[in-house]
């Protein structure tokens, strides 16, 4: 009876370690995204600004 409980226990524990590494794993590459999404964004917010720029000069 208690190596069952205790394989149990165990088993229990490796699943959530495992899902905590899969989700930091998740984070990880979805704060990538966005920072690159993000990134993107402000250079072709300062392509146009440039742009304009060089529009009102010549």
């Amino acid at each position: 009876m208690l190596d069952s409980n205790a394989a149990e226990h165990g088993a229990r524990m490796t699943a959530m370690h495992k899902a905590t590494d899969n989700a930091d794993s998740m984070l990880k590459e979805l704060k990538l995204s966005y920072n690159k999404a993000r990134q993107a964004a402000i250079t072709g917010e300062i392509l146009e600004i440039v742009g304009g720029a060089e529009a009102l000069k010549g």
